[in-house]
């Protein structure tokens, strides 16, 4: 960028000692950091817009990305958080004093609802077809635990409907299978340490009778249940939609020949993100006797995976905005060079080194600052649009970007962005954009006047 020596000392006019001059002198360094970054057809303009454009570039796919990292750890938690519960309470055994266990949890101040459960695998068939999912027995008693099944059926179909003789299932189960509301399905127990000591029962007595009730109880523990399905869930899990069967408590104490036992018990608490202190609470209440684990503790692998991930991609991204920031210092550099005789003049006339470095580390402020902002806004039109970006993309090159099946996790390409992150982001932009001025400042404000302008 050229314009005549003869426009920039009228502009300037410095006094002998400028620091001490009227406010607009200490402000030129500014007025000419922007001269120079005035939009004009030359090669300094064509590289001072690319280094612009690689500072946005970086800004938009760092706060992108993160983004969403972000929305996909949150969206986990919260299907988890709607279809799990905060703490769970088993000792890998049957517990058999399931009332007096609750009386004790329920009295932890933090604790809203204690549900005894049973789960197990079982062999599902319908029309021949068979599965191998979970069965879990729940007590459909009013409060939290049903208010929430509730809300995970609505999203499916039927309705939330739990007696001795109904399940409810995933949609995913049912989809694969063909299931709809009101068919009747086939549950197998794979209870075979019960029928091995009925088989034992049978070989260890002579007596007819025994024997006769070793087999009765053979056949009892073998004989399928058939249950019709009154509701399809939809929890926006994979894992969960497609492996996991709900029936009522007591139909899954009889496949598992479990009597009045139980695996453990479900809790929900006031605050969900603080269960880790539930958790401690209950295992004090009840002597340390039990295993008591909280939603985060069973889903602490997915977290931590998403959590490293998250950082890795930060680290990687972040070397965008360096790259960016080298280009604004080859800039820099440029301009220096291009204007040796120029900083010579302003030297010459007055101009300390300092208002000198303060010029060019002007520019590369400015470069960062319109860079930020302009990665901002694209980053955030990029977010807001992601569902379809993914999908032209996605069939433009014919695969899936983000899959349901492999993420485990519906309803699109997920994204968060938090104010942490936006300003994390941005400064560190800012900041890169800054340090890489220095070098180029430092040069400018070395250079000798009398050498500069012999140049010339």
């Amino acid at each position: 960028m050229q314009f005549p020596l003869s426009e920039l000392i009228i502009t300037v006019k410095l006094p002998c000692n400028p620091e001490s001059h009227f406010p607009l002198i200490k402000k030129f360094s500014l007025f000419l950091a922007l001269r120079y970054l005035k939009p004009k057809r030359s090669f300094v303009s064509v590289i001072t817009l690319i280094s612009i454009m690689g500072v946005a570039l970086g800004v938009t796919l760092l706060l992108v990305v993160i983004s969403v990292f972000t929305g996909y750890g949150e969206r986990i938690k919260e299907t988890i958080l709607g279809f799990e519960p905060h703490v769970i309470v088993d000792s890998g055994q049957i517990i058999y004093d399931s009332d007096l266990l609750s009386e004790q949890i329920s009295k932890v101040s933090s604790v809203v609802s204690v549900t005894p459960f049973m789960q197990g695998a079982v062999i599902l068939d319908f029309n021949g077809q068979r599965l191998a999912p979970q069965l879990r027995g729940i007590r459909p008693d009013p409060g939290p635990n049903t208010e929430r099944m509730k809300k995970i059926v609505a999203k499916g179909y039927g309705k939330y409907d739990l007696d001795l003789d109904t399940a409810i299932i995933g949609d995913q189960m049912a989809n694969s299978l063909g299931i709809r509301v009101g068919d009747v399905i086939t549950i197998y127990s794979p209870n075979i340490d019960a029928v091995l000591d009925a088989v034992d029962a049978f070989n260890a007595t002579t007596d007819e009778k025994e024997k006769r009730n070793a087999i009765e109880s053979i056949r009892q523990i073998s004989l399928p249940q058939e249950l019709t399905i009154t509701g399809i869930f939809n929890s926006g899990h994979n894992d969960f939609d497609s492996n996991i069967v709900f029936v009522h408590l007591e139909t899954g104490q009889a496949l598992y020949n479990l009597r009045d036992g139980v695996h453990g018990l479900a809790i929900q608490t006031e605050d969900s993100f603080l269960a880790h202190q539930t958790r401690d609470a209950i295992a004090e209440a009840t002597d340390y006797r039990y295993r008591v684990v909280s939603w985060m503790d069973r889903n602490q692998q997915i977290f931590d995976a998403v959590a490293t991930e998250r950082q890795a991609m930060y680290f990687l991204l972040f070397m965008v905005m360096i790259v960016a920031a080298f280009c604004i210092m080859n800039t820099m550099i440029t301009v220096v060079y291009q204007k040796r005789a120029e900083i010579g003049l302003l030297k010459a006339i007055g101009a300390s080194e300092r208002q000198i470095a303060s010029l060019f580390l002007f520019q590369g402020i400015v470069v960062g600052v319109i860079g930020v902002v302009v990665g901002l806004a694209l980053a955030f039109l990029i977010i807001a649009y992601r569902n379809p970006i993914t999908s032209t993309i996605g069939k433009l090159f014919g695969i899936e970007i983000f899959s349901s099946q492999v993420y485990m996790i519906e309803g699109g390409l997920p994204a968060v962005v938090t104010l942490h992150d936006v300003i994390a982001i941005s400064l560190g932009a800012f900041i890169s954009c800054a340090v890489a001025s220095l070098a180029p400042a430092w040069l400018a404000a070395r250079l000798e006047p009398a050498k500069s302008l012999r140049s010339e």
